[in-house]
């Protein structure tokens, strides 16, 4: 059983930045490789970005690099995403998710078996 928990979503203006936290209930959170996406309404769940089980190897999608940050502390089994820059397409549903870390980087939903309830971004123009 894995459990994650989203938070730090909310309302920022346009060019504002954001951090959100995933707190994971796990036996072993540095076994698992973490990842971010997003969904709009109508729109398919997107890709963000995603890290391995220690760090180090991250990736992100088109629209978050350069901007995002994805980042963990294995000690607090808590996975990050700092968000600066944004803009209101970046209003969405963002979910936390986990996978056994394989030792490759996963970037599709259907490589993601655990997933948190999702925290609401909205970004004003």
């Amino acid at each position: 059983q894995v459990q994650l928990v989203e938070s730090g979503g909310g309302l920022v203006q346009a060019g504002g930045s954001l951090r959100l936290s995933c707190a994971a209930s796990v036996r072993t959170f540095s076994m698992y490789g973490m990842a971010w996406f997003r969904q709009a309404p109508g729109k398919a769940r997107e890709f963000v970005s995603a890290i391995r089980r220690i760090g180090g190897s991250t990736a992100y999608g088109d629209d978050a690099k350069g901007r995002f940050t994805i980042s963990r502390d294995n000690a607090k089994d808590t996975a990050y995403l700092q968000m600066n820059s944004l803009k209101p397409e970046d209003t969405a549903v963002y979910y936390c998710a986990a996978r056994w870390d394989t030792g490759v980087l996963v970037t599709a939903v259907t490589g993601y078996p655990y997933w948190g309830q999702g925290t609401q971004v909205t970004v004003s123009s």
